[in-house]
């Protein structure tokens, strides 16, 4: 069922002459359908029992109707994937389910192509959020986090980019405004520039911390302190508040105490001295056994921020403070002073500005804040504080034309194509309203801004039906590889018309794949793709599972988009998501999977020796976490998100009035035995045929993707039986060990498997459907609508094409780019 060589030809012939432009008559269906059905699909679907809500005797094919065509559309793939007629009935002969479902495909075929020759297959698509905060950044060359601001984005498809998801409302153009009053704030700039410091602080001049905690868990030296606890520690920088909104320069001088490892040293910045506010990690650091060594590390802070840094895992704090600091002899780590250099900025006026004004300059916008301004010149000492209550404004000798050329100058880069002299008109006219009221002419000037930025040009991706025009299709090209408006070399191009050229854009995907920017296709498709996203929306149990921390989580999302930035920078194969030889990895995470020889915090490429049981990214512990619980396994939710995320055949919903399976978190039963029970639910039984073994395949697996022979539970009261200790970031944990995992199981198909290695075997027996779900994949992202029956045979193109290179994940993101769903709306 899966011969495109066949399916070709009967589109070119029901393609061909009069055929095209009618729908199937009731004489071809009654000829060519009606028979099949009738002996093969009646018996369950007539009036008199229609099982699954399905009634075959009576039901046209209309497929001008929407519902009419999805009712077909699942009829054809229930047949074509053998899951119809069920297991126990006989299996229709080739020589009568080839002609009748080819007949369909057809008929299918040429309706979906039909409505999208019409109306296209993307509606009108808004920006999402991520999308408009990189635009904006773009824009106007600002940092200034935007997202936060508006709503979620809902999803659909499994992307958050779909156009038929993405509705607007009056809340979230509320929203809208506010975000650009916060980006155009940032890009004005108003004042002087900000004054570089450079300050050198040492904790030992931190009275109310070292009387705080001297003596129990820090201890004074010469030249430093030693910190001995990843508890709590209130050792943030209290001596330095960012003096300003910017980017600044940290190093910090430390080494490992009383250890031959390194102690691994986490630094945090953010509102740490009030708590009121956010913090955030910037990142890890293993500070060395021996002399000091420099870190260094740049991050941005908001006025008033500050740093932290303290050890990380060091789990026999509590004994220091038992002991005493001067008797502990475990490790611990040496701080001798930490260096700030900031706000970092290398041009005045900055760019953001000139995004805006170009070289009107800003001014003091009053007399007083002049006078002021000047006393602030004369007295340095008190500069900082008086320059707050200076007022500053652009100034302009000729507003009317100034406006007018600026928004000339600025529509068209936030449009992300040219703009006619009509589209201008309305921004030019409401700015020099404002100006005729009194207003200044910055201020008028950013009613203007605003007018654009939530304009329609601006928030959504406009296509015309059939073809897209050049400027469209660097568009689409740039938010699918870059989740960010296009660049100059681009846009420039587009004016060209030089898209049109398979080469050039084969060159633009190439470079754009090579360049920084691209991080944002790994974060967001690949993130949503494989659900990375989710990987705090449980929390595991602190009880049960007492070595999850921040870094394992950390370096759980790195290892897959590391893997995946591996794939793709290679052109290797997407097998690789099933299997591999190979993962990245650092110390924490090798530790965590039990993988011996990897130390030090920065990843890097690791071979996995035959047995590890690791491999692919459904082995992958950021997988394994953000498909269970925080405190078991569902082989339910794990073996759907295989089925939907990995092989591209998402299970039914579950039928109406039947439960979901509850977990007995005492390991009293097994999910095993719950699940033999739900399956003997006849509504069931068809969807956990195919949900079941990708499942129970990843049973050996915890909550957090660790490796497990039995299931842990919450030990009894008093028992100390099978009971193990593990250790944690915050302490030392016992749990017990309760029944055996079992993750042996029979697929659909009913071939046997043992375990996960096993499964993955039988998994890669069918390559062309992991490379035919990845383009699906790539193919909803790129162009935000899902796949629709028309995209089939170009999905089965790019296959077809990747073939010779081994499904190579580059080639199919070069394909996708080159297919006609990419090149027309």
């Amino acid at each position: 069922m899966k011969s495109s060589a066949s399916f070709l030809l009967l589109l070119t012939v029901a393609f061909s002459g009069a055929a095209t432009a009618r729908a199937a008559g009731a004489k071809e269906f009654d000829a060519n359908l009606k028979p099949f059905l009738a002996k093969h699909c009646l018996e369950c679907h007539d009036a008199e029992t229609t099982k699954g809500d399905l009634r075959l005797d009576n039901l046209a094919l209309t497929l001008n109707d929407h519902t009419n065509f999805v009712t077909w559309e699942k009829v054809f793939d229930k047949v074509t994937r053998g899951e119809m007629p069920p297991k126990k009935k006989e299996r229709p002969p080739q020589n009568e389910l080839r002609p009748a479902m080819d007949w369909l495909r057809v008929n299918l075929h040429q309706a979906s192509a039909a409505r999208q020759a019409a109306e296209g297959r993307v509606v009108f698509r808004r920006l999402n959020r991520v999308e408009y905060e990189n635009t904006l950044h773009d824009l106007l060359a600002i940092e200034t986090p935007l997202k936060d601001l508006l709503p979620e984005d809902n999803a659909a498809h499994g992307f958050d980019n779909i156009g038929a998801a993405l509705d607007t409302s009056s809340v979230l153009m509320e929203r809208y405004l506010e975000a650009a009053d916060a980006a155009i704030d940032t890009a004005m700039a108003r004042g002087v520039k900000p004054t570089i410091r450079t300050e050198r602080l040492s904790y030992l001049d931190d009275e109310q911390l070292v009387n705080q905690l001297d003596g129990k868990t820090v201890l004074k030296r010469a030249d430093g302190i030693v910190m001995l606890s990843s508890g709590y520690m209130p050792t943030q920088l209290r001596r330095f508040r960012a003096p300003a909104d910017g980017h600044y320069r940290v190093r910090v001088s430390a080494c490992a105490y009383q250890s031959e490892k390194p102690v691994v040293m986490v630094a945090i910045g953010g509102d740490i001295n009030t708590g009121r506010g956010e913090s955030h990690y910037i990142g890890f650091f293993d500070a060395p056994p021996g002399k000091p060594v420099v870190f260094e590390f740049t991050d941005r802070l908001a006025r008033g921020n500050t740093f932290k840094v303290m050890p990380f895992r060091l789990e026999a704090g509590e004994m220091a403070r038992q002991v005493g600091a001067e008797n502990y002899k475990g490790p611990g780590l040496v701080v001798q002073w930490v260096e700030v250099e900031g706000p970092l900025g290398e041009t005045w006026p900055p760019e953001s500005r000139a995004r805006l004004f170009g070289n009107l300059p800003v001014e003091p916008a009053d007399a007083e804040s002049a006078r002021t301004l000047a006393r602030a010149q004369e007295d340095p000492r008190r500069a900082e504080y008086q320059l707050r209550s200076v007022k500053w404004g652009v100034k302009s000798a000729q507003p009317d034309a100034d406006a007018e050329r600026l928004l000339r100058d600025f529509a068209p880069r936030a449009f992300r194509r040219p703009v006619t002299d009509a589209e201008i008109a309305p921004f030019v006219v409401l700015v020099k309203a404002r100006l005729k009221q009194g207003y200044p002419f910055d201020e008028a000037m950013r009613v203007g801004f605003k007018a654009v930025l939530t304009s329609p040009e601006f928030l959504f991706l406009k296509e015309k039906s059939g073809k897209l025009d050049d400027y469209a299709l660097v568009s689409r090209l740039s938010y699918f590889l870059w989740s960010a408006p296009p660049d100059a070399e681009l846009l420039a191009l587009a004016k060209q018309g030089a898209l049109g050229k398979p080469a050039t854009l084969r060159a633009q995907t190439e470079r754009m794949l090579k360049s920084p920017k691209s991080r944002g296709f790994t974060e967001n498709f690949l993130g949503q793709w494989l659900e990375l996203r989710q990987i705090d929306f449980t929390s595991p149990d602190k009880k049960l599972y007492p070595e999850f921390d921040e870094l394992l989580k950390r370096s759980m999302v790195r290892e897959t988009e590391l893997f995946f930035e591996e794939l793709l920078a290679r052109d290797l194969s997407v097998q690789n998501f099933i299997h591999s030889d190979f993962t990245m990895l650092n110390e924490r995470l090798a530790e965590h999977y039990g993988i011996a020889g990897v130390t030090g915090q920065e990843f890097q490429k690791v071979s996995l020796a035959p047995g590890s049981h690791r491999g692919g990214v459904i082995t992958h512990a950021s997988v394994l976490k953000v498909t269970a619980n925080g405190t078991t396994t569902s082989p339910v939710l794990r073996g759907k998100w295989v089925l939907d995320r990995i092989m591209g055949v998402p299970p039914d919903p579950p039928p109406k009035n039947v439960g979901a399976v509850e977990p007995d978190i005492r390991g009293t039963k097994t999910i095993r035995e719950q699940l033999d029970a739900h399956r003997n639910i006849e509504a069931c039984a068809t969807c956990h045929r195919k949900i079941d073994p990708p499942g129970f395949a990843l049973e050996n697996f915890d909550v957090i993707g660790g490796w497990r022979e039995r299931y842990r539970t919450m030990p009894e009261r008093g028992s100390r039986a099978d009971l193990v200790r593990v250790v944690g970031a915050q302490g030392n944990r016992h749990v017990a060990l309760g029944q055996k995992v079992d993750a042996s199981f029979t697929t659909a198909e009913g071939q046997p498997f043992k375990d996960v290695d096993e499964f993955k075997k039988l998994l890669l027996r069918d390559k062309e459907q992991i490379a035919r779900c990845v383009t699906e994949k790539l193919l909803v992202y790129a162009t935000g609508a899902g796949i629709q029956f028309a995209d089939r045979a170009a999905v089965d193109g790019v296959v077809g094409k990747v073939k010779s290179k081994n499904y190579g994940l580059r080639s199919i993101v070069h394909e996708v780019v080159q297919s006609q769903v990419f090149l027309n709306k």
